[in-house]
């Protein structure tokens, strides 16, 4: 039988102050929030997107625009692949009851963790289907390495080289009660 090895590589503290450093890069490298708008990939990079923007406006003194991202209809594993105008819509849902659009807007991607880079695929054609944006930079809390696709992270909070049978495991106060990175290495 399997044994798990849990080892916590990032508490509370560790995870503010990333999200507070990925926040000054992230004024620091736009020259301010000008036509920024910071995406969380639902479920866990939606309330890291929200952490950020948050400390973004108390740097600032006004508040960064945050949309949550659903990139379930985008997945490359879905049988069916074609999405409609209207999914992609609902994808970055409506603020207000206006529909939302990327044109000319810097897009500032917020997700948990960087593995295959599919994920992050599949968010990239969600964000297209609503516009051309002026940019598309990537923020991650964990980038564990194995790329599949070309993507490069622009702001980490912390780089973790992972062996394919080790997992990292997100947890946030949002919803799992505590905030923690634990890197779980799979024996046996």
């Amino acid at each position: 039988m399997a044994e798990e090895e849990h080892l916590v590589i990032m508490d509370e503290t560790a995870i503010r102050r990333a999200l507070t450093r990925i926040a000054h890069e992230i004024v620091e490298k736009n020259k301010g929030i000008d036509d920024c708008v910071i995406v969380g990939i639902r479920t866990r990079g939606i309330y890291l997107a929200n952490r950020v923007a948050e400390r973004i406006g108390e740097i600032e003194g006004r508040p960064v625009p945050v949309r949550e991202l659903d990139i379930t209809q985008y997945r490359d594993d879905r049988l069916d692949a074609a999405v409609t105008k209207a999914e992609a819509a609902a994808a970055l849902g409506e603020l207000e009851g206006m529909p939302f659009t990327t044109k000319d807007k810097i897009i500032i991607l917020f997700d948990d963790v960087l593995y295959t880079g599919r994920t992050i695929r599949a968010a990239m054609d969600a964000l297209m289907d609503c516009g051309r944006p002026r940019s598309i930079q990537l923020a991650v809390l964990v980038d564990r390495g194995h790329r599949e696709l070309p993507i490069r992270p622009d702001f980490i909070g912390k780089n973790v080289p992972t062996s394919k049978q080790e997992q990292i495991q997100v947890a946030l106060k949002e919803i799992d009660t505590i905030d923690q990175v634990t890197l779980i290495n799979q024996r046996g």
